[in-house]
């Protein structure tokens, strides 16, 4: 983590302008995502001695009810809109010319570069393995499961390449925005279940997230501010989840379980939709009360310690949580059975040493997801007067090209895993099947052009 001196240089230098509420959710969202990822994972091993990674509310159905309350990561999207709206239109107020690029390049930083190393660490790792013909019992579901969480970072690229436009919709239509994404994303569903249309489904997670995102846009400009509008969210989204469950093809859980024929997950379904707007009134209810608490001051140190390192614990928890697992196989600690007494028992250790590895992990891998310094730019003020000449233009469609390449390098090792990279395996991404080798390909190039694009602007002139 950042050292305590940075972190409270940090805290003393925070505006008062800041919502330190959003920092919260942040930190939060990614918390307990991290937090349910360690508590559901049910590994046991079979007759043959191959460990198998199973899921605890596939053990135990009735803990699925708890996937309504703890499926956050719909408020980490709001949280993104949010953040990317600030952004983009400062970023647009300072820059002469298209912004575009230098937004993308602005907001991947900190996303693309921990996971490119996640992705080479993990890849030359496995790469190695399969070489050496060696691994234990967790080594290929560890290849594969390691990679599932890239989904997130893979959606999260297109959270930030659609920002502009969407934008733009939501300052012309507001809340007309977002409720076409609400409504194309129910024609999706009618179109998959009642049409049988194949492939529509895919459609869907751009949708449902996108319209979660474009919460965060109303909560930008304030529109979000009234108690009774959160609340009103809260309780159609929650009535409407609620009916989609009972009457509809929807399973209760709103997390992806193995052998479901229809998961609220992969692709993400209106059910899930109306699980994040319940989400996104619950949290803005207790905007109040949270502000007051991330207001304290060692709290608020707590807050941006955490952020400084998220991704990169984000990027390596299941890492560290089938670490821990392995340590116990080649220790021959018994496994007792999920869901038992005694697995329950176990947990609160496993918990610990998994947050006692990632930490490790982080410390290792921090610094790459810090920022580079920013040096002065044709963008800052200049005695009284802004100066807005930037050395050249940047390419908007590079850009682009860049983030849809790293958007589709991401999904793809996301379904695919790091196993068997010699092998030739494949994941279906959308109608398309993809390779890891593939895969890792079009993220590092997707990624470079990113770098590519970016800004070069030239230092404004000293003031005399």
């Amino acid at each position: 983590m950042p050292s305590n001196t940075r972190v409270r240089d940090l805290a003393a230098a925070t505006p008062t302008t800041r919502d330190r509420y959003i920092d919260l959710l942040r930190v939060a969202s990614l918390g307990t995502v991290v937090l349910g990822h360690w508590l559901m994972a049910a590994v046991t091993v079979d007759a043959d001695g191959r460990a198998k990674v199973g899921n605890l509310l596939a053990v135990e159905p009735g803990l699925q009810l708890l996937t309504w309350v703890l499926q956050i990561m719909p408020v980490f999207f709001f949280v993104g809109g949010f953040s990317h709206a600030l952004s983009y239109r400062s970023l647009a107020r300072r820059t002469d010319g298209p912004a575009y690029a230098a937004f993308l390049r602005a907001r991947l930083q900190r996303l693309l570069r921990p996971t490119m190393v996640f992705i080479a660490v993990w890849g030359a790792g496995a790469l190695a393995v399969q070489l050496l013909g060696g691994g234990g019992p967790l080594t290929d579901v560890a290849a594969r499961l390691v990679a599932q969480p890239l989904w997130f970072i893979g959606i999260y690229l297109a959270m930030v390449a659609f920002t502009p436009p969407l934008l733009r919709l939501h300052e012309r239509y507001g809340w007309g925005a977002f409720a076409a994404l609400v409504a194309a994303a129910a024609g999706v569903d009618v179109l998959r279940f009642a049409a049988g249309v194949p492939f529509v489904e895919f459609l869907n997670f751009a949708f449902v997230w996108l319209a979660v995102h474009q919460l965060g846009f109303l909560r930008a400009d304030g529109r979000l501010g009234a108690p009774a509008v959160p609340a009103a969210l809260a309780v159609a989204g929650l009535a409407s989840a609620a009916a989609l469950v009972v009457f509809g093809p929807y399973p209760l859980s709103m997390v992806g379980m193995p052998g479901e024929r229809i998961s609220n997950m992969s692709p993400p379904t209106a059910a899930l939709l109306c699980h994040g707007m319940w989400l996104v009134g619950a949290v803005e209810l207790l905007r109040g009360p949270g502000t007051r608490l991330v207001n304290r001051p060692r709290v608020w140190r707590g807050v941006i310690a955490a952020n400084g390192v998220a991704m990169t614990a984000f990027l390596w928890h299941l890492t560290a949580m089938l670490g821990v697992y392995g340590v116990l196989l080649a220790l021959d600690v018994p496994l007792p059975a999920p869901a038992s007494a005694a697995w329950w028992a176990q947990a609160p250790l496993r918990i610990a040493a998994a947050a006692v590895v990632t930490a490790v992990l982080v410390a290792l891998f921090r610094t790459v997801e810090q920022p580079t310094a920013a040096k002065p730019t044709a963008a800052e003020p200049a005695a009284g007067r802004p100066a807005r000449a930037p050395a050249r233009r940047v390419s908007g469609p590079v850009a682009a090209l860049g983030v849809t390449l790293a958007l589709f390098g991401v999904l793809g090792l996301s379904m695919v895993g790091f196993g068997g990279l010699l092998e030739g395996h494949t994941a279906l991404l959308v109608a398309v099947r993809v390779t890891a080798p593939a895969a890792v390909v079009m993220a590092a190039a997707g990624w470079l052009l990113v770098e590519a694009a970016a800004p070069r602007h030239r230092r404004r002139p000293r003031a005399r």
